[in-house]
């Protein structure tokens, strides 16, 4: 799949803290690709409706899904902000950058590694839900049209989304590996992932 194989992924550890990176470029400028990851009203064209502040020291809240505190904002190029989900505290980071005729979307998201949840699923369970943000992203910046959330919703358990699944699995699989996990045991977690991804 090709959205997926325009997409940069790596893992690495610092201390305690594992740091998931994806990033990919995207037929547009800064400033509009910005807008798109930023503005309160195009997020849910793409991605998932959202409430709150969205200012530094505000908190935001995606509908179903994390909610957090945004903790800086250099715009067009850089915010920070926490990510809680499941009683679980993480951080990410996005940062949009030129890239040729393009923009470049890169998305850091650091979190613990000393928990149950990480030793069983590894970095594809949260990695491939960053990459489906990543896929309707890239549908509303290509087509400036909004992401139907019923063709996502249908899409998300067809054959054709599971298949994005098991590559984008495999594709954590590889990254996982890349960071020194033994392949045992970065096996065992990936197929437990897309597994509960794709039910079975």
């Amino acid at each position: 799949m090709t959205q997926l194989a325009e997409t940069r992924r790596t893992l690495s550890y610092a201390d305690d803290q594992q740091v998931l990176t994806l990033s990919r470029t995207y037929p547009t400028d800064v400033d509009d690709l910005w807008n798109a990851c930023t503005d309160a009203e195009r997020i849910p064209r793409w991605f998932l409706p959202i409430s709150g502040d969205l200012r530094p020291g505000g908190s935001y809240e995606l509908a179903g899904n994390a909610h957090g505190t945004i903790e800086s904002c250099d715009p067009p190029r850089e915010f920070t902000a926490t990510w809680e989900y499941a009683e679980q505290v993480s951080r990410i980071r996005v940062t949009v950058t030129p890239d040729g005729d393009r923009a470049r979307f890169t998305l850091e998201h650091t979190a613990g590694t000393d928990d149950d949840h990480w030793r069983q699923f590894g970095p594809a369970a949260v990695g491939i839900g960053w990459d489906g943000m990543l896929h309707g992203l890239g549908l509303h910046v290509e087509s400036g049209e909004p992401v139907d959330p019923r063709f996502a919703a249908e899409w998300m358990s067809s054959e054709e989304g599971k298949a994005f699944y098991r590559e984008s699995g495999a594709r954590w699989l590889e990254a996982d590996l890349a960071a020194g996990t033994p392949a045992d045991d970065a096996e065992r977690r990936c197929a437990a992932t897309v597994q509960a991804y794709t039910g079975g």
